[in-house]
């Protein structure tokens, strides 16, 4: 599925993904409010609570009642563990297979790193 025609809360749930792996939101930190990130992304409330639902759902953030949403102690690594997962499963192969096509050498990439 490409990016474009992914659904909108699955394109916020990667927003709040790469956040969180990339330490913006750590361990034991509050998201930000479904209204506050809603305005932020200018996006739908629903489709934001649909978003944060999913972490809710995948055990890596915990609701307190009243208060918000907090991220879980080692959602990070799991997250990045899911990521790499579907990145060597789904997006490498299609890389690879384009590289291939292009003639583009392992080598090359690294070539003016």
């Amino acid at each position: 599925m490409s990016q474009a025609s992914r659904p909108v809360y699955l394109k916020l749930r990667d927003l709040i993904a790469a956040a969180i792996i990339e330490g913006r939101y750590a361990e034991g930190d509050m998201l930000p409010s479904v209204r506050a990130f809603a305005a932020e992304q200018r996006a739908n409330p629903l489709t934001v609570a649909k978003a944060y639902q999913q972490f809710q759902t995948d055990g890596l953030v915990e609701v307190q009642r009243g208060v918000g949403m907090f991220v879980v102690k080692g959602a990070a690594e799991k997250l990045r563990q899911a990521e790499r997962e579907v990145f060597l499963a789904q997006e490498w192969p299609e890389i690879r297979a384009r590289m291939q096509r292009l003639g583009i050498a392992t080598a090359d990439l690294f070539r003016d790193a």
